[in-house]
């Protein structure tokens, strides 16, 4: 097949007129292309006066090695296509994967492919009970630290925005994208520039994904925690499981560990046994939320329909070394309460499919390194999450978020209701200063870097804008160390994924979990 790429067309052209351009730039009659898919979609907004879609393509042509000696246009070529396979392999004892969110579910299809019959060990519940326990929770009813936004089929990636782009190179990622396409997410995705799939699809879509494991000999235990590792030397014996039926042990010589980044008290058990670890930089700060026609604005000059709900992913440095950014951008998406322990407070970000919400939100947030944690150790970090949390629910005496308004923030002032943006964080938020929850560090930083970003993105700094405190999880403040072979000092213990500090976001995490399993395969 041949690729063509940088085909424009107007936001009101029709994807049928691809044919005829994909011929006219290749030099050839559109009566030989035999067939055609698109590759690539992505929105240019950079000039406001010329909003149009770029595409590439990848088509069937009659006389191929002939189009391309003859094409002299830059945007054509040969068009390699992705195919991925896993090899069969034989173990005596099945492997065990921990957690099974992005990285454990793509290990586990992985290890199943391979006839190896996983056993998936998930401390929360299935996706359809995952839901109504964390609607129930968002209603105003009891947290389950079992089962919540960060603990249960799916991981944490779920209640988000499902967004699949990632900064990281690795054609794995094509076949993820095909095996989300056949599980049930939209076709879309396999070409456009920000897939996200939803978090009313993707629920569905991890059931299914769960369902073919199954189907090829896997088994998901839900509701079975790891209570700690069965180790005999430098070597993984077992692991012993606790379980509603209560506790018991399974023999194991090889286990992936993808726990997620919010798994404290197995952060703390891994820790204790002498499993190696060091503390990492992460990121903290709030979601500052808009109104997404505001954003829709700052981004494409106009409020069109033809058009998505606008996105944008903002930096700034300082000559100080100091650093905030946004991350994990929702369009047309509301601020959830994501906590997973009793009596502490924290938020994150989720989009439906349509992306069709009155508020665009996204987490500002300031890198931290190790030097800053206020707690030595490896799990320094952790404990400094948990304290802020913990502050969070002390304020309120709930799980409410602290809110405040970017223009009282800014003038240090306590804010008590909000203006034009009415936040969407459930059960509610608790008015006030949200440097009563978070660091002077992380603080100041923000403050400093609202006025900049402002001069980025039009409106960025409005003063309507709320602030909601605090995102602590962004990602995981530990990394569980491996070699090269992606394996622990334990032989047979596999880091993986966020959990493990290499991995951040779905895309990423699913990718590790993949080359975990063919580590594992290959080691077999």
């Amino acid at each position: 097949m041949i690729s063509v790429r940088n085909i424009r067309l107007g936001i009101d052209a029709q994807e049928d007129s691809l044919a005829r351009l994909a011929a006219k730039e290749i030099g050839i009659p559109e009566r030989d292309i035999l067939s055609l898919k698109i590759t690539k979609k992505s929105l240019d907004a950079r000039k406001k006066d010329d909003i149009h879609w770029l595409y590439a393509v990848a088509v069937k042509v009659k006389d191929e090695t002939r189009a391309l000696k003859r094409s002299r246009s830059k945007n054509v070529g040969r068009y390699e296509k992705f195919e991925y396979s896993v090899q069969k392999a034989h173990a005596d004892k099945r492997p065990v994967v921990v957690g099974f969110g992005p990285a454990g579910m793509f290990a586990s299809l992985v290890l199943s492919m391979a006839g190896l019959k996983p056993i998936v060990i998930e401390r929360g519940c299935d996706a359809a009970t995952r839901l109504e326990k964390v609607e129930q929770f968002r209603a105003g009813g009891e947290l389950d630290t079992e089962c919540n936004v960060q603990f249960g089929e799916g991981g944490a990636g779920t209640f988000s925005d499902g967004k699949l782009n990632t900064g990281i190179k690795d054609k794995r990622i094509i076949w993820m994208l095909e095996q989300f396409v056949q599980h049930g997410a939209p076709k879309n995705i396999l070409y456009d520039a920000k897939p996200h799939i939803g978090t009313d699809i993707l629920v569905s879509v991890v059931q299914n994904i769960r369902r073919t494991v199954i189907a090829n000999g896997g088994e998901v235990r839900f509701c079975n925690k790891l209570k700690s590792l069965i180790v005999e030397g430098t070597e993984l014996k077992g692991v012993c499981v606790e379980s509603p039926e209560g506790e018991y042990t399974l023999e194991c010589d090889r286990l992936i560990l993808a726990i997620g980044h919010s798994a404290r008290d197995t952060f703390e058990m891994l820790n204790g046994m002498g499993v190696p670890m060091e503390p990492k930089a992460f990121s903290m700060g709030a979601r500052i939320e808009h109104k997404q026609s505001d954003i829709n604005r700052a981004q494409y000059g106009t409020e069109d329909d033809r058009l998505p709900a606008a996105d944008y992913s903002l930096n700034v440095h300082f000559d100080d070394g100091e650093s905030a950014y946004t991350f994990c951008m929702c369009p047309g998406g509301e601020v959830i309460a994501a906590a997973s322990e009793q009596g502490g407070v924290c938020t994150n970000g989720m989009s439906r499919s349509k992306r069709d919400g009155e508020n665009a939100n996204a987490a500002l947030l300031v890198t931290l390194s190790p030097e800053d944690f206020p707690y030595e150790g490896v799990l320094g970090g952790m404990y400094w999450q948990r304290e802020i949390e913990r502050r969070a629910f002390d304020i309120s005496g709930s799980y409410k978020a602290c809110a405040q308004t970017v223009g009282d923030f800014l003038s240090h002032r306590p804010s008590t209701r909000a203006g034009s943006v009415t936040p969407s964080y459930k059960p509610d938020v608790n008015w006030g200063s949200i440097d009563a929850v978070l660091p002077e560090k992380i603080c100041s930083v923000i403050e400093r870097a609202i006025p900049e970003l402002g001069k980025k993105l039009k409106g960025f700094d409005s003063p309507d804008a709320v602030l909601t405190a605090p995102e602590t999880r962004s990602s995981s403040p530990v990394r569980i160390l491996r070699n090269i072979e992606r394996c622990s000092e334990i032989r047979g213990l596999y880091p993986c994924g966020e959990g493990a500090g290499y991995a951040g976001g779905i895309s990423s995490a699913a990718v590790d979990g993949m080359k975990c399993a063919e580590s594992l395969i290959e080691g077999l």
